[in-house]
């Protein structure tokens, strides 16, 4: 047989790999700090920094870097929010057009469906819309409205604790 020689397996330093991942774990925040000075760096174009407010960027830079960086968030079980003397605590004390147009737009949906109005149908109205806007001015329409929290709490609002 031929004397055939096995190439002989190479191992990188692992010390090279320990820095890639921090240059690339801390890769976001260097940016932003590169932003950050650049930002102030314009503020003033006309005269550069004195060395007074360069001592203060540096010194700011710092601070942020040695801020604790949240990067798992702990769980939050939602819990509900009360109504509470018809307050509501959550969001504007009027419904918004967001919630009025879902509102108007479920209820027409219904109507057209052959769902029954709460309302005598007003000689006016044309349409399912028209019946469904009128059913919400008088606020007949048995609806809650649930607003949420970023952090998962909500707020179950009954239609007749909004101002009109």
């Amino acid at each position: 047989m031929s004397d055939v020689k096995e190439p002989e397996l190479i191992e990188a330093p692992p010390a090279e790999e320990d820095l890639d991942m921090v240059i690339e774990e801390n890769a976001g925040l260097n940016k932003a700090l590169d932003t950050y000075r650049k930002l102030i760096d314009r503020k003033d174009l006309v005269e550069p920094l004195t060395e007074k407010e360069q001592d203060s960027l540096e010194k700011r830079i710092k601070e942020i870097e040695n801020r604790e960086v949240v990067e798992k968030i702990e769980e939050h079980e939602p819990v509900e929010i009360p109504c509470e003397k018809n307050k509501i605590t959550i969001g504007p004390p009027t419904l918004t057009r967001f919630e009025k147009a879902r509102i108007m737009g479920a209820r027409a949906l219904q109507l057209s469906l052959g769902a029954p109005p709460f309302i005598p149908i007003p000689k006016n109205a044309r349409i399912s819309l028209d019946i469904s806007m009128e059913e919400l001015e008088q606020r007949v329409i048995p609806i809650t409205i649930r607003r949420v929290l970023p952090n998962g709490d909500y707020q179950n609002i009954p239609i007749d604790y909004f101002e009109k």
